[in-house]
């Protein structure tokens, strides 16, 4: 059925484990792509130019801005962030669903001009395990780490704005309560193609079955069956 692409948008505070929820999840959905954010921050160890984020320099985000290239942007921890405004549009033209991952500040911006997207949290499972990440993470200083985790003491209450709410305590369990909520999402009434619904339950067809039983007809006449 041809429809709309849907906007699937996933936020949680540093460290809950985001990131890997939305790289895995576009493996196990079909159909399903993962914006990537442009960022004025510097690459973490092991993090990709395009596969994390865009890094750019601060005057090229700054372009971008004035071209008005974002849906929405933001700083975040003293760096930039924002989401690509064009290819966004194309994927959904086509019918490919998007999966969004942003910040809160970024989701509620989003929230404003895209009504009918899907709005996910995922909720780490204590402030303490979100500590223990963010030292495994390895990629901060311990005062940008304590930085962190008082905002996400902060943030953790816009969960009231998300329609989902998915707990990442074991990251299998997570996967499995995300991609039910993508499955579930397609698969809404309110979502249903009504051209298709016409063409194949509404809508009568030229070509109708020849009714059964009653009299045949030659050249001859009519003949009458015993």
């Amino acid at each position: 059925m041809e429809r709309r692409g849907l906007l699937f948008v996933v936020s949680a505070p540093s460290g809950a484990g985001k990131t890997t929820l939305c790289q895995e999840i576009v493996s196990l959905v079909p159909g399903l792509w993962r914006s990537v954010s442009y960022t004025t921050r510097k690459p973490r160890p092991g993090e990709l130019h395009g596969r994390e984020y865009f890094f750019v320099e601060e005057s090229v985000f700054q372009e971008m801005i004035q071209r008005h290239e974002f849906a929405e942007w933001a700083p975040v921890y003293g760096h930039l962030y924002g989401t690509p405004r064009s290819v966004l549009a194309e994927k959904m033209e086509n019918g490919i669903d998007v999966l969004l991952e942003i910040d809160s500040q970024g989701a509620m911006q989003i929230k404003k001009k895209f009504a009918d997207a899907i709005y996910i949290y995922i909720m780490p499972p204590s402030i303490e395990a979100l500590r223990t990440r963010l030292l495994q993470r390895a990629g901060d200083s311990p005062e940008e780490i304590q930085r962190r985790l008082q905002k996400a003491r902060e943030e953790v209450w816009s969960y009231r704005e998300y329609y989902y709410i998915v707990r990442n305590d074991d990251i299998k369990q997570a996967l499995k309560e995300l991609e039910g909520i993508i499955l579930a999402e397609r698969t809404k009434t309110k979502r249903l193609d009504m051209a298709w619904l016409e063409e194949n339950f509404i809508r009568e067809k030229d070509n109708k079955p020849a009714e059964r039983g009653g009299m045949s007809t030659t050249t001859g006449g009519t003949k009458h069956h015993d």
